[in-house]
Parts: structure tokens; sequence; C-alpha cells
């Protein structure tokens, strides 16, 4: 069964409702006055029109010619006075090394004045002895298209024919495929210099004309061709031949203007229908519908001000402070539209239950982090316990029992700092103490192949720092560096820096080999470097910690030393 109080309130209450209301009281009045106003204002101005149109096709028609004048300047201008142009009258063969100068010479010369003459497509010169053309590279045409255009114009300045008629002459039209250029040759002896214009590059100018839907701006040559019409357009509007315009003639404006420059014209076609007339009557017009609006508009301004501004104001002053973090705001009721009523209570529902899933996806952050953080630290190189307890299974079957019971207690003390995964932090000096337990195990077992030396700092207990921070970066040198062959040093040295912020400088060096190129790359991308045998993922696992622990204010850089070696230098905060 229907409810009546619904349809009642959705009726009477909906923004749909009152805007149909509004617009029927306030707009129709207005579109009345305009329909008698466009049905007033029609075939009014036609001569007006005429006499416009005649001035615009002479004024564009100018343009265009005085376009073409300065092109037929320039190449008059470089006939006359260019003398790279005499060599190409010879053949080639008699002087190559000056021939191709005056090929590059006349090229860069032509890309440089190209940039003063964007109308034009190509700048060319042709050597009739040699048969070769040289042009421009303009950049909005692609290779394929410089081409072809190269292609037709040595077949057309190999016409002699051509030449004659047109050689140092106007401007002349050229149909290549579906497209229509306007050339222009200028000869000195056995040499052509020219240009080619795309005809439809010349009407850019005359797209910014209002000709209505059906008018149409065309360059026609002498031979009644469209240039710049496709043969789509063409017929659709009919108009191809001079019977096709004389047909036409009750239903068209036609301005038409000859170019003194070249064999085209530039025709203009506007439909009488597109034309307004009685001009006096249309500003009346004009006058009686700015005061009606004038009258009209306040009220209608407050009427939807009161239905709809104000209550979206509300909303998105609610939507302002919640975008700003603050999820206690929420709308407050008042007697609104049915549509805002119910998009205010869905805004307060759907804050609330943003309130309460950002709290849980903050907590589930916050223990993925940790998960993270604690599976980072436990990631440790298993090569390093399979050679301690080998070498001490050696010393055992030599019975040097001194050193099997200094290594073990070294390897007592790395075991218990490694197994403590629940600290977050540790103090640099325990850090430095379970480096250099590291580093003595390291040194039991290369004996003179390695040395090492640790600056440790007496402010060392009051500095926390990241467990396994220094030790990653010591365990990956002495994976790469240390050979069979020369014995390696590694030098540790730790400052406090006192800036905006306090900081330690940690800076690890090494007399070995050094990191290769590749490796580097990859780690200052922040990619992880692992092969098979998992190397240098110490160093990725580090900087990862410290991007989870510290976010920005923490950085790691890797540099090969100009002499020889690697060093590493840490920044991570001090407190």
């Amino acid at each position: 069964m229907i409810d009546i109080s619904l349809i009642y309130r959705f009726t009477n209450q909906s923004i749909r409702f009152k805007l149909i209301v509004g617009l029927s009281v306030f707009v129709v009045p207005l579109l009345a006055l305009l329909i008698f106003h466009s049905f007033y204002a029609i075939r009014v101005v036609s001569d007006q029109v005429a006499k416009s149109n005649e001035n615009i096709t002479m004024l564009y028609m100018d343009q265009i010619d005085r376009t073409l004048q300065e092109m037929d300047t320039y190449l008059n201008m470089t006939a006359a006075f260019e003398s790279d142009l005499l060599q190409l009258g010879f053949p080639e063969q008699d002087a190559r090394d000056q021939y191709q100068f005056a090929k590059i010479n006349l090229f860069n010369k032509m890309e440089n004045d190209y940039t003063q003459y964007k109308f034009v497509d190509l700048m060319f010169v042709y050597s009739a002895v040699n048969h070769d053309i040289i042009t421009n590279a303009p950049p909005a045409i692609a290779s394929g298209d410089l081409k072809k255009r190269k292609l037709w114009l040595s077949e057309l300045l190999q016409d002699e024919n051509q030449v004659l008629t047109y050689g140092n002459k106007r401007w002349f039209v050229h149909q290549s495929g579906d497209q229509y250029y306007l050339v222009i040759i200028k000869s000195i002896g056995n040499v052509y210099i020219g240009a080619t214009v795309e005809a439809s590059k010349l009407m850019v100018p005359l797209n910014l004309l209002e000709l209505g839907e059906d008018g149409r701006a065309i360059l026609v040559s002498d031979k009644d061709e469209l240039m710049t019409v496709s043969q789509e357009n063409a017929a659709d509007i009919a108009l191809l031949t001079d019977e096709g315009l004389k047909e036409h003639s009750e239903e068209y404006l036609q301005v038409r203007k000859h170019s003194s420059q070249g064999d085209f014209s530039l025709l203009i076609l506007l439909p009488y229908r597109t034309i307004l007339e009685n001009l006096p009557a249309l500003r009346s017009m004009s006058a009686l519908i700015v005061l009606g609006s004038g009258i009209l508009f306040p009220i209608f301004y407050m009427y939807l001000r009161n239905i709809i501004l104000v209550p979206m104001n509300r909303i998105m002053n609610v939507m302002r402070r919640v975008r700003d973090g603050n999820l206690e705001h929420r709308v407050e009721k008042f007697p609104v539209s049915y549509e805002f009523g119910l998009m205010n209570e869905v805004f307060n529902t759907m804050v609330s239950q943003i309130k309460e899933l950002k709290i849980s996806v903050y907590e589930e952050q916050l223990l993925s982090q940790r998960a993270e953080l604690k599976h980072l630290q436990l990631q440790i190189n298993p090569h390093f316990f399979l050679n301690a307890l080998n070498t001490i299974y050696n010393m055992a079957q030599m019975k040097n029992y001194p050193f099997i019971l200094e290594m073990s207690s070294y390897m007592i003390q790395y075991m218990r700092f490694m197994f403590q995964t629940n600290l977050k932090f540790v103090s640099l000096k325990d850090e430095l103490t379970h480096t250099q337990n590291y580093l003595r195990i390291q040194a039991m077992r290369f004996q003179d192949g390695f040395t090492y030396d640790i600056t440790e700092p007496e402010y060392g207990s009051k500095v926390q720092v990241p467990p396994l921070l220094i030790q990653t970066f010591v365990e990956n040198t002495i994976k790469h560096a240390i050979t069979m062959d020369d014995p390696i040093k590694i030098t540790i040295d730790i400052q406090l820096c006192e800036e905006e912020q306090p900081y330690l400088r940690i800076v690890i060096k090494d007399t070995g080999r050094g990191f290769p190129e590749e490796v580097l790359e990859q780690l200052d991308r922040g990619n992880p470097i692992v092969s098979d045998e998992r190397e240098h993922i110490g160093i990725w696992n580090i900087r990862r910690r410290l991007k989870l622990l510290y976010h920005e204010e923490a950085r790691v850089d890797l540099i090969n030393v100009k002499h020889g070696g690697a060093q590493i230098e840490i920044h991570v905060p001090a407190y």
C-alpha cells in the first residue's frame, strides 16, 4: 500500500519539485520573450552582413597575400645574395667537399630561417645538375611524410614544362594525394629554390569566424578545385561547381576574393537563414530582457538560496572540518528538503563509521609495522655461524683449547645479543660491544689477513640506536671485501653532530675493492639486491628498518673511496 504521507513529503519537500515550480514561475516568461525576440530578429541585416563579410574576406585575403609576399621576398633575397647556391649548379664530382659544405650551409640557413616563417611547411633547394633536393626538417612533419613531399617535389622540379611555366612567378596550386599545396619556385641557373604551404594551414585564422553551422570559408583554385574542403564535406554542401553555386545562390550569401599572389581565391558562403534582421528592434528587445532579468533574478536567487544554498553551505562547513581531521562534528538537524535531510543523515552515519574504521586501521598498521620490524631483525646470515662452528671444530682437532674458550665466549655474547629480538632500540655502547664481538670472531678466523679499529665515544651508553645497525654493514663488508690475497682493515668512526636536530654520524670504511657500480645503482634506487646467495640483503634490510623507525629522518650513503675501498655513512637521530 502506498504511503500518502511519504508522497506528500517527497513532492512538497523535494528539490526537483521546487526547481520545477521555480523554473515555471520565473524562467517561462523569459523563454517566451526570447522566442518572440528570435522570430522578430530574423531577416533584417542581410545587406549589412554582406558588406561585413566582403570586408572580412578582403581582410583575410590581404593577410594571406602579405604572408605569401614575405616568403616571396625572402626567396628573392636568398637567390640574390646566397653564394652557396652557385656551388649546387656544378656537378658534385667536380668539387665534392665544396658541394657538401654548400649543402650543409643551406640546410642550416633554412632551419634557422624557418622559425621566422612558421606558416611555411617546407623550404627547399634543388640542384637540377645533380638531381639533388635539400629541405629543412620541420618537427611537425613526420619523417615518412617528409620523404613523400621530397619525392613529389623532385618529380615536379624535374618537369621542365612546369618549371618554365611557374618558375620566378606567382604561387601555384599543386595537388598531392588528398592535399592541396601552394608552391613557389625561383630559379638561379641550374638551381631552384622555393617553398610549399599546405592550403589548409592558411585557413587557421579563418577558423575564428562565426559562419554558422552551414557556413563555409574555402580556398578555391582558378580551376574551381576546393582546396580546403574534404570530399565528404564537399559532397554535403553540393557546391563543387559554378552550376552548384548558382543553384544555391538564393540560399547562400557568396563572397569571393582573388589572391594577388597566386592562382586561387578565398570563398565565403553564409546561409541567409542565419542572418538576423531589424537590429533597432533587437536592441529594444534586448534592453527589455535585461530589465526583466534584473527584476526577476534577485527574487529567484533568494528562492534558490533558501532551498538549496543554505543547506549545502551547512553540510560543506562540516565537510571542511572533517577533511581537516575533526571527526567529532556532525550536520545539525534543520527543516530542509527531503533530499538534504537524507544526505545529512547518511553523511553523519558515514563520518561515524570512518572514525571507527580509522582507529581500526591505525591499530592494524602499528601491529603490521612491529611484525615487519621483528621479521627484519631475525634475518641472520647462517654462513657466519657455520664458519664459526667449523673454526671451533678445527681448533678442537688441533686441541687448541685456549682458542676454543675465547672463540666460544665471543660466540655466546654474540648469540645472547642476537636473540634479544623484542628490543626496538639498544644503547650505542651495546651495539658497539656486539659489533666488536663479531669482529673478534672474524679476526680469529682470518688471523693476519684482517684487522679493525673502532672509535668508541664516551656518550655511547646514553644514545639509543636500532639493534644490528652497525654490525649489519660490518658483516656485509667482511663478506665482500676480505680475500686471501691482500690484508683488509675496517675502521668505525662515530661522531655526534649538533645542528637543528642532533644526529649520529657513523662512518664505516674498508680497504677492499669497493662496491660494484651496478650494486650502488640498485641500492640508490631502493631496490633489494638479492641473488641465490642473498647478497647485500643486509643493507636493504637495515634501510627498510630505518624507514620504519625514523621515516625520512635517517639516511644511508654508500660510496667507493677514490684510492680504493668502500665507505658507508649512516645518519640517525640521536635520542
